[in-house]
């Protein structure tokens, strides 16, 4: 969470030289998708806060349909990530040397995260799929128990849909929460990403509480 200081000063700059709607809606649309597909693939990129303050500042649009477009967004991308991500993960699977995004898929499930995910998964199938989008840090050891489970790319993608469609609702309330507490929209941003450092972090912390490994 190194990032959240920088995060939150950006967003604020960002949304108090708010641009014209047109050039919010010409810019901002493909930025979105394009920084929320590298995320998915790339699980550095905040997404979530992203998509928080894209809803602040379309909630304070009056563009027809801004809120729709930004939910519309944020779901095809994160689902075009992720698939693209598992079917990068899967050729990694089938190779005897298998792969860097296999690799860098494995280095982000601690052993103990992917053995609670086998057995989730084994229990629940696609239900838990839906769960990892919205649990933080959770995306990632249930597709490389879908990837150990020998899982084809469209059962994965059936399962995931629904995950994307969750996780972008959660995200986008989020920020219309914040976007109403709040005449300004950079007010709102600065909320909306606060909440969504709030929702990452506390799981982390009630596990250490617990005596818990990460």
């Amino acid at each position: 969470m190194r990032w959240l200081p920088g995060a939150v000063t950006l967003a604020a700059a960002s949304a108090r030289t708010v641009p014209p709607e047109s050039t919010q809606q010409a810019l901002g649309y493909p930025s979105l998708f394009l920084l929320i597909l590298i995320g998915a693939l790339v699980p550095v990129v905040p997404t979530g806060a992203l998509v928080s303050s894209a809803a602040v500042v379309a909630f304070h649009q009056t563009a027809p349909f801004s809120l729709a477009l930004v939910f519309v967004t944020a779901s095809l991308a994160s689902f075009l990530g992720d698939a693209a991500l598992y079917w990068l993960g899967r050729r990694g699977m089938r190779s005897r040397n298998g792969s860097r995004w296999l690799e860098a898929i494995r280095s982000r499930a601690p052993e103990e995260r992917l053995a609670g995910a086998q057995e989730k998964l084994s229990e629940h199938g696609v239900a838990v799929l839906v769960l990892s989008r919205l649990i933080p840090a959770g995306r990632i050891p249930v597709m490389l128990a879908c990837l150990m489970a020998d899982w084809p790319l469209r059962r994965f993608a059936r399962g995931n849909l629904p995950a994307c469609l969750a996780w972008a609702v959660t995200y986008q309330l989020i920020g219309i929460l914040g976007g109403s507490l709040f005449s300004e929209p950079w007010e709102g941003v600065v909320t909306a990403v606060a909440l969504t450092v709030l929702v990452g972090v506390v799981p982390g912390v009630v596990r250490r509480l617990r005596g818990t490994p990460r």
